[in-house]
């Protein structure tokens, strides 16, 4: 056995270095602390405009769902009073006036196709012609073609003292009729939802909204001080001081805080972040850049360090070509060169560092290859895997399964019963693959069961876990989801799609049909986007076939597609196939087109059978 012999270092030598590190170090050091100043003003500066954004996307909230609430109420108060008119033969001032008493609005207009208004609760309006002031003009697109239209709580024309809102409905007869409530009735239909709206929501970690109504008595606080005035809080508004949509500091709890407000329909809209907890994201923010500036600056100066100490072409050259066939992958290059005592450690730290590179390499790829195979296993332990999963229920039957691309990947379903009569059930496709995708379908996955358990709609489902996971999606990902809700008792299915392929249903005479609804878009894509619900109707024996891409999409070596069509020619073959053997002869089939080509993406597939009703004889 041969070894290279350690040639003894020359402390003869000339070290070239020393001088050039001390004024490295020097300009290295100044350099930090000035890109560190930098870095905590600019950081500042960044926390401030955050929490302001932050304040602000949280008040428009509020301010919309207030606003929405509003016009919904007055709305639905002024489609009743016309519902009232369309079933009388005259519209008397005696009527209008008994209408508006019964139904508690301050007025009641009513206009015919010229916009000119023919009878009111208030004589002085009559013959007036609402194409000629600016707030009532708006009302005019109910004769070109809108049925109807809620205007913005304000100031009315004819008094600014006095603030109200209105809504227009069409008549039968031709026209419109317009009603207004002012705030106190807008308070009393809403004070309660507005409760709801904010009373558990968070600004931040430690912030909070508050809402106070036109008297600065509080509406909905998170610590249960509705009903007292706004100074409880310590917190002033001076609206002359404190602009609207500006950003203040003041003592909220006893607390710092950064505070701003908006108006809307009479009320005021308060949120209020710690300035503590702004604070602290700037410091962690510059903790971390710091301390990647220390791993810049330290690889910068070995890096110019090093360079130094190549003053010797030759021996440059020499490191360079054994670099070179180490960086194309030859790890197994010894670096000889000891021309210096500089260039001799350098050699022998070179080779020490590649064998400790090689051993890493290896331990790495050992390391990586068991933690995919558990993240595979954890993945796969998160859908239900039992079969059948519900083996009491005799309503229906559902089976499902999931072949992935990679280690891990991206596609996912579940079903789970939210009552006892109502199954939920669903499938998706999150964009991309391997651990990314596997981490984001396990956020949307828990999203939409805990939206769905609570209670919620299935198109409310999609709308609230969309708008969470828009939060703080800087990797850009999004998911597609089909969801339905499968009334057990009596077949009807409620679902929504979040741009998801539709899926088939293969009728118990074995006919097969996609099941038809405008999709939405994607989970993820942008923020408050509101989902539709449709329903369908399952027979007895009729069976739901929800897929991902996967399996149309999938390419064989000729780069066709699958394509819905060979799927449905397999539903409509395979009519004897029963619930457990349908997604396995799919999923035979499609792997009998793939041929050897490898699988591109994630193959998913979820089958629900509808048996019979509950309590129903066989």
């Amino acid at each position: 056995m041969t070894c290279r012999e350690s040639v003894p270092m020359n402390t003869s030598k000339k070290k070239i270095s020393r001088s050039f590190q001390k004024w490295l170090l020097l300009l290295v050091v100044t350099a930090f602390l000035a890109t560190t100043a930098f870095l905590w003003v600019f950081q500042t500066r960044l926390a401030k405009d955050n929490t302001i954004r932050l304040l602000e996307l949280n008040i428009y909230d509020v301010r919309d769902t207030i606003k929405d609430a509003s016009d919904e109420n007055l709305l639905k108060l002024t489609t009743q009073i016309a519902a009232e008119l369309n079933g009388t033969d005259e519209i008397s001032p005696e009527l209008l006036n008994e209408l508006c008493r019964r139904y508690d609005v301050t007025d009641i207009n009513c206009i015919n196709s010229d916009g000119i208004i023919f009878a009111s609760t208030y004589p002085d309006f009559l013959n007036y012609n609402m194409a000629s002031g600016v707030q009532s003009a708006e009302f005019m697109v109910l004769l070109s073609g809108e049925d109807k239209y809620v205007q913005k709580y304000q100031p009315v024309s004819y008094d600014n003292s006095i603030s109200r809102k209105y809504a227009g409905v069409l008549l039968e007869r031709g026209g419109f009729v317009q009603a207004g409530y002012g705030f106190e009735r807008f308070k009393e239909d809403i004070d309660q939802f507005v409760v709801g709206v904010t009373r558990n929501r968070h600004v931040g970690e430690g912030g909070c909204m508050i809402i106070a109504d036109e008297s600065w008595n509080i509406v909905s606080d998170r610590n249960g001080n509705e009903g007292k005035n706004l100074n409880v809080t310590g917190l002033h508004i001076d609206t002359k001081a404190m602009a609207k949509g500006e950003v203040f500091t003041a003592d909220v709890y006893g607390e710092n805080c950064y505070c701003m407000y908006k108006a809307q329909e009479g009320y005021t809209i308060v949120a209020v972040i710690p300035r503590s907890e702004v604070a602290q994201a700037r410091n962690i923010a510059v903790a971390v850049t710091t301390t990647m500036q220390i791993i810049v600056f330290a690889v910068l100066s070995i890096m110019i360090y090093i360079l130094v100490k190549k003053l010797v072409v030759n021996n440059i050259l020499k490191i360079n070509d054994s670099l070179a066939a180490i960086t194309e992958g030859k790890l197994d290059t010894v670096v000889d060169v000891r021309s210096y005592e500089e260039f001799a450690a350098l050699s022998n730290d070179i080779n020490s560092t590649v064998d400790t590179l090689k051993r890493y390499i290896s331990d790495a790829e050992a390391r990586i290859d068991a933690e995919l195979a558990l993240a595979k296993a954890i993945q796969h332990s998160a859908l239900p895997s039992i079969f059948p999963p519900f083996p009491n229920r005799k309503e229906f039957e559902i089976r499902a399964s999931m072949d992935t691309a990679k280690e891990v990947g991206g596609d996912f379903y579940d079903f789970y019963f939210i009552d006892e009569e109502h199954l939920a059930f669903l499938i998706a496709d999150v964009s991309g693959k391997g651990i990314p995708a596997a981490m984001f379908m396990m956020t949307a996955k828990t999203l939409l069961k805990s939206y769905a358990e609570s209670g919620m709609s299935v198109s409310d489902v999609l709308t609230q876990a969309n708008n969470k996971l828009c939060e703080g999606n800087d990797a850009g990902m999004f998911v597609t989801v089909w969801m339905g809700y499968l009334n057990t008792k009596t077949g009807e299915v409620t679902y929504a799609n979040a741009g998801h392929n539709p899926p088939l249903i293969r009728h118990a005479d074995g006919s097969v049909e996609r099941v038809k609804s405008r999709p939405g878009l994607v989970l993820a894509g942008m923020e408050n986007i509101r989902y539709r619900s449709y329903t369908i109707q399952l027979s007895k024996g009729d069976i739901l076939f929800l897929y991902t891409d996967g399996v149309t999409e999938a390419t064989n070596n000729n780069n066709s597609l699958y394509g819905e069509g060979r799927l449905r020619s397999v539903l409509e073959r395979e009519t004897s196939a029963d619930i457990n053997s349908l997604c396995l002869l799919v999923k035979a089939d499609v792997d009998a087109f793939v041929g050897v080509a490898p699988q591109l993406d994630d193959i998913t597939m979820l089958s629900l059978q509808y048996k019979l009703p509950k309590g129903e004889a066989t």
